[in-house]
């Protein structure tokens, strides 16, 4: 019958074992000497020798002729442990005897004296597998047991065994077994089986077996099956149905160059050729992991790689990821690689995982804005940085599009979009000048129904307003308005809210400069009076509330500040509820029921009174939108 290989080459002594001297070492030295521990508590992760070394070490106590601490496995006492016909050694699995009723079994029958053997070993595998009440039951048979009573418990989860259980073992943990010494291992037994295994073959299964034995003969059992003429690392991949270093190396790449379309591919030609996605992402992660501490740590860390990549390889994929790209990937690729066993669809995750690597800034993580932060950095030291230029008449700063290199942002601009070599353009005879381009004028939004109207300048003389004509006069004949001059004490000078005027000018200016939140009260009338301390400003407020806004001390600061470059300078500034005493005569009565309203008539002279401030409004608005 055939016997799996790592049964077949199990240790049988402590020199057998492979990667763990400084535990046989000292199990040897104990067993010569004969300073034994009742109890002793083996630790570590699978495939790491803790079973073996526990029945190699129940054989050596109990052999009537040892070599060198190590069991001669020819005594009757040897043979019949390792056939287990010798009852006083027994190897309990905890996991399906985890109960405080066969703990207590054991504990009766553990104070018989063995009839074989010199000593009653019990080796309990997965011993953090056993229930409280069962570990309670333990204690006491574990702190005095009797002379020719041991228990070896072996566990690979060490945080799920109670303290005191652990005060009363003498600890030993083993370490993962080095690459290195696990394909020596399975060069010896491929030679002794006749299994034609390439060196290659044997450092890829290796590094595949993440440092445990029993996995690396697994490994080498299954791939041996196959049939093939030598078991190099192409054979072993297929076998196993892995992407390979150079597959993976060039997936990286694609993600690198951010090209999702091939990536995307690979993976689906991958997949079809049946390698599974889950194994392909651990790949990925592994190299991304050797690129990371060969950026982090170039000088100590080569012991700390997996080995299975050339120095060319990895120099060209560094040059192409920075240390915060590699940390966001090797986040993301842990994260997919560790929902995979909960997904519904293996494939569709995978494709996922791929797209946002290749594009970080759909990573919401905080790796993700570090990773786009540094490749926008990179950029702005190369000057490869794309800028949105201001709008006109604004002072915002140029916005930073998107950081993409100027190169490729014409290689992916349609061709038709492209602009065509500048030609020279031929001369041709204009009959007309063209009319000079004007932008639109962006007037402030209209005041509310219930407000009062805006405080408007003087009507001009009925000579002006008779001239007033709707089209704009040209501008080589219309007269440059000269700037008003300082305004004396007790002289009141009204200033319109509109774009125009003083109160126009004034506003224009603090756009920007105060908060949107309070800027947008700024549209009530104002008025400038003279006083005996200089002229004032006074800001009309429909209410209290909109006297709260403007009337804080940082606003009126700067309003005043800006005032002053504006002629008739200094001004004081001050806040009033109501309206202008021009705008208060003009306003409107409160509003009456039609029946109650008496009907009036206006005479003649009232007729040309309106009229002429109609006009003089006109003429105002006209050369506002003139000017602008």
């Amino acid at each position: 019958m055939y016997q799996a290989l790592y049964r077949k080459w199990r240790p049988r002594t402590f020199d057998d074992v492979v990667g763990q001297s400084h535990i046989t070492e000292t199990l040897k030295r104990q067993v010569q000497e004969g300073r034994l521990s009742h109890a002793y508590l083996f630790t570590g992760t699978r495939g790491t020798g803790k079973t073996s070394c526990a029945k190699i070490l129940a054989r050596a106590v109990n052999c009537e002729r040892p070599v060198d601490g190590n069991p001669c496995n020819e005594c009757p006492a040897c043979r019949g442990i390792e056939d287990g016909s010798v009852m006083e050694v027994l190897e309990l699995d905890a996991a399906s005897n985890n109960g405080v009723d066969q703990v207590r079994a054991l504990r009766d029958e553990a104070v018989y004296s063995p009839a074989a053997v010199r000593k009653r070993v019990y080796i309990v595998d997965e011993v953090h597998m056993l229930s409280t009440a069962a570990f309670n039951a333990l204690l006491k048979i574990l702190e005095e047991p009797p002379e020719h009573l041991m228990f070896i418990l072996a566990t690979t989860e060490l945080h799920k065994v109670p303290a005191t259980i652990k005060s009363r073992c003498q600890q030993f943990a083993f370490k993962r077994i080095t690459a290195g010494d696990i394909a020596g291992r399975l060069r010896y037994v491929a030679g002794e089986e006749g299994i034609p295994l390439a060196e290659e073959g044997a450092n890829l299964l290796s590094r595949l077996a993440d440092g445990g034995m029993r996995d690396a003969l697994s490994l080498l059992d299954q791939c041996a099956g196959g049939g093939a003429e030598e078991l190099g690392e192409s054979a072993i991949l297929a076998a196993l149905g892995l992407a390979g270093n150079v597959e993976t190396a060039a997936l990286l790449k694609e993600i690198a160059a951010r090209n999702a379309g091939a990536a995307l591919e690979s993976l689906d030609r991958l997949y079809a050729a049946g390698k599974d996605v889950g194994s392909l992402l651990g790949e990925l992660a592994s190299l991304v992991r050797d690129l990371l501490i060969r950026k982090t740590a170039p000088r100590g860390g080569a012991g700390l790689l997996t080995g299975g990549y050339d120095e060319e390889t990895l120099r060209g994929l560094s040059e192409m990821l920075n240390t915060s790209r590699l940390a966001q990937l090797l986040g993301q690729l842990q994260r997919t690689g560790a929902d995979l066993g909960r997904s519904a669809n293996r494939r569709v995750d995978a494709e996922l995982c791929l797209i946002h690597l290749c594009d970080e800034a759909l990573d919401e993580s905080a790796a993700g804005l570090n990773a786009r932060m540094a490749r926008l950095e990179e950029l702005a030291k190369l000057g490869n940085i794309a800028a949105v230029p201001p709008k006109k008449g604004t002072k915002e700063e140029p916005a930073v599009e998107e950081a993409v290199p100027q190169k490729e942002l014409e290689a992916e601009r349609p061709k038709a979009e492209q602009k065509p070599k500048a030609e020279p353009e031929p001369k041709a005879e204009r009959s007309a000048p063209e009319p000079p381009k004007t932008e639109p004028v962006q007037l402030l939004p209209p005041p509310e129904e219930d407000a009062p109207p805006w405080d408007m300048e003087p009507p001009p003389p009925k000579e002006e307003a008779a001239a007033f004509s709707s089209q704009p006069k040209p501008e080589a004949e219309r007269p440059s308005r000269p700037a008003p001059p300082p305004v004396p004490p007790s002289a009141p000078v009204h200033s319109s809210a509109s774009q125009g005027g003083f109160w126009g000018e004034l506003i224009g200016g603090l756009r920007g400069r105060i908060p949107m939140g309070e800027y947008s009260f700024l549209s009530n009338p104002a008025m400038v009076r003279g006083t005996a301390d200089g002229p004032l400003l006074t800001l009309w407020a429909q209410s209290d509330f909109v006297k709260s806004m403007i009337s804080k001390p940082g606003i009126l600061a700067i309003i005043e500040k800006a005032a002053q470059t504006l002629p008739g300078a200094p001004y004081r500034v001050a806040v009033s509820v109501g309206m202008p005493p021009a705008a208060a005569k003009a306003a409107p009565p409160a509003a009456v029921s039609m029946e109650a309203a008496p009907e009036t008539v206006p005479t003649e002279g009232e007729e040309y009174d309106k009229l002429d401030e109609l006009l003089a409004f006109g003429e105002q608005f006209n050369d506002i939108i003139t000017e602008e």
